[in-house]
Parts: structure tokens; C-alpha cells; sequence
């Protein structure tokens, strides 16, 4: 059955549990980095479930696979983002541990929703059917 709306997406799920982790674990940063270093992490983490739930509403499958790869895109942000963190002591290795791990696990989430789709778009195209916008 095809997903009907961004929130049934397990990549989305994934997402806002991350974004609140990363909320979660910035709140200890130095109060002088609240309008640099933390406001960076948490747009680069707000922005991934974003780009995921806009590209599902988009018009195209090919805006969709756009999307996607910003989401991607913001994900390995996120992710140099927490390895710095980590080197200049705001992070434990505990937490740092815990932020790549889930970035990890998202990103192979979202590496196969790409793959799935454009293979989708693929399939779609060589036999001639339209494909279905809700993808």
C-alpha cells in the first residue's frame, strides 16, 4: 500500500527522534555557542524530517528523490557537526556515540527510500504507467 502521508515514513519517524535527541543533548553547550554551534546542529537536524516531508508532498517522484537527498545531505552535516562537538569536549563520548549511531541507522533508512523510489520512477518509466504521486 502506498504511503499516504510524510508521517507513515519509518525515515521520518527516525528523523524527529532524532531532531529531539539532538535538542536534547545541545541544551549543555556553552551558552555562547546558543547563535553558533548549537543553532547549527539543530537547523542541520530540523532540516532533515523537513526535506523528507516536503519532497513526499511534492508534485514529482523526481522532486521526491530531490528531497530525499537534501535530507541526506543534512544528515552527514549533522553528523560532522556532532564529531566536532565531541572534539571540543560539548559532547561525551557516550553522546557522541549515541548521535552517530542513530544518523547511521537513518542514513541506511534513507539510502534505501532513495533506492526504492527510483527504482520505482525507473520501473514506472520503462514499462510506460504513471506512478502514483503518493510515493
Amino acid at each position: 500500500m502506498p504511503v499516504k502521508k510524510y508521517q507513515e515514513l519509518i525515515a521520518w519517524q527516525k528523523a524527529i527522534a532524532l531532531v529531539t535527541e539532538v535538542y536534547e543533548q545541545t541544551r549543555e553547550f556553552p551558552r555562547d555557542e546558543i547563535y553558533g554551534f548549537t543553532s547549527q546542529m539543530r537547523r542541520a537536524a530540523a532540516s532533515i524530517p523537513s526535506n523528507i516531508a516536503e519532497g513526499q508532498g511534492r508534485a514529482s517522484t523526481g522532486e521526491f528523490i530531490q528531497f530525499l537527498c537534501n535530507a541526506r545531505g543534512s544528515l552527514y552535516e549533522l553528523e560532522t557537526q556532532v564529531i566536532v562537538a565531541f572534539n571540543l569536549r560539548y559532547l561525551s563520548e557516550g553522546q557522541r556515540d549515541k548521535l552517530i549511531d542513530a544518523a547511521s541507522e537513518l542514513g541506511r533508512i534513507l539510502n534505501g527510500l532513495i533506492n526504492s523510489v527510483q527504482y520505482r520512477k525507473k520501473e514506472a518509466v520503462t514499462s510506460h504507467r504513471p506512478l502514483a504521486t503518493s510515493d
